[in-house]
């Protein structure tokens, strides 16, 4: 499906190493931000107190977080839990204070607003469920990354497996980037959306290399570059149409959504736009810079082979 179709060729590549040291200057930035001001991460992953708590009729949200910010916990988690009457308080720890006298102090400034708020359930998140948390999300990434590749190398070739991992890894970078830089609360929420991003933009990288590898076998006297940029200027338009409609999505949970999905959003957001950039900027170029040629993609065969012809007898 086509909204429109871009008859003349744009020469993407040949403004790569422009956008490469681009993507460079910005991957190091997101690095340095992380090293030097780290993530902010949230109660599931520094450990804290989980709060359940009911009320008559739904409360205002606004209201909730006001009260408890005044008790200085620094960043709060207040979202509604099942009904509009449950709410659920995440609380990090805090200095001097355990978890029982922080959901005491908060269930205190909440019946100052409205004496019929009820304490459904207290739980204590502790470090060590929070470091395996940690363990897991970082190991859940690994495996998507080795997945990945192995999956790229199968279907095309290791040149290719390579280049989609790195504008893979370019992307995650920029997100955990923004979020040091910002300091973003980062939670479980978030990394399930790097993750989806993670998954949303090979998929786009692997739209743009099966357009290759079918112009390397239709156009046998063009050269890699134009091939290249023949195979990217044909999927503008598919682009445009999912990532619009992927954008939109997104967008209406990041305007809609509330709290709850706010950062989930956020990092959906910037994951997508960056890996449109990438596919292109990123990981063709790499593939480029490799040496990606036809002999690569197309099997070729003994019959009609022309000792002098290099592309006789290639499957088309």
């Amino acid at each position: 499906m086509e909204f429109f179709r871009i008859r003349r060729t744009i020469p993407f590549m040949r403004h790569a190493k422009i956008f490469n040291a681009i993507s460079a200057i910005t991957f190091v930035l997101a690095v340095i931000f992380l090293v030097a001001r780290g993530l902010n991460l949230s109660v599931e992953f520094t450990g804290g107190t989980v709060m359940e708590v009911s009320y008559p009729q739904p409360p205002d949200l606004e209201q909730v977080r006001g009260a408890i910010a005044k008790l200085s916990y620094g960043e709060v988690q207040v979202q509604n839990f099942g009904t509009a009457r449950d709410v659920l308080i995440r609380l990090p720890n805090k200095a001097g204070q355990n978890s029982a006298e922080q959901s005491k102090q908060v269930l205190e400034a909440l019946r100052a607003l409205d004496a019929g708020v009820q304490e459904r359930r207290t739980e204590f998140v502790g470090p060590q469920v929070g470091d395996e948390l940690a363990t897991s999300g970082l190991m859940a990434m690994a495996f998507v990354v080795l997945g990945i590749m192995v999956y790229l190398a199968m279907r095309f070739e290791w040149k290719y497996a390579v280049a989609g991992i790195i504008a893979n890894m370019h992307d995650v970078i920029i997100i955990l980037g923004f979020f040091a830089f910002f300091q973003w609360e980062f939670s479980l929420p978030v990394l399930a959306a790097v993750l989806a991003v993670m998954g949303y933009s090979v998929n786009e990288s692997v739209i743009i290399f099966d357009r290759i590898r079918e112009n390397f076998r239709r156009y046998r006297k063009m050269g890699s570059i134009e091939i290249i940029d023949s195979a990217i200027t044909s999927t503008i338009s598919r682009t445009m149409i999912t990532h619009g409609s992927t954008l939109a999505v997104v967008l209406s949970m990041l305007l809609f959504g509330g709290q709850t999905l706010h950062y989930f959003a956020v990092a959906l957001m910037v994951g997508i736009m960056f890996g449109i950039y990438s596919s292109v900027f990123v990981a063709a170029a790499i593939a480029m810079w490799l040496g990606v040629k036809r002999e690569d993609l197309v099997v070729r065969t003994r019959k009609d082979f022309d000792p002098n012809d290099p592309n006789a007898g290639a499957v088309v």
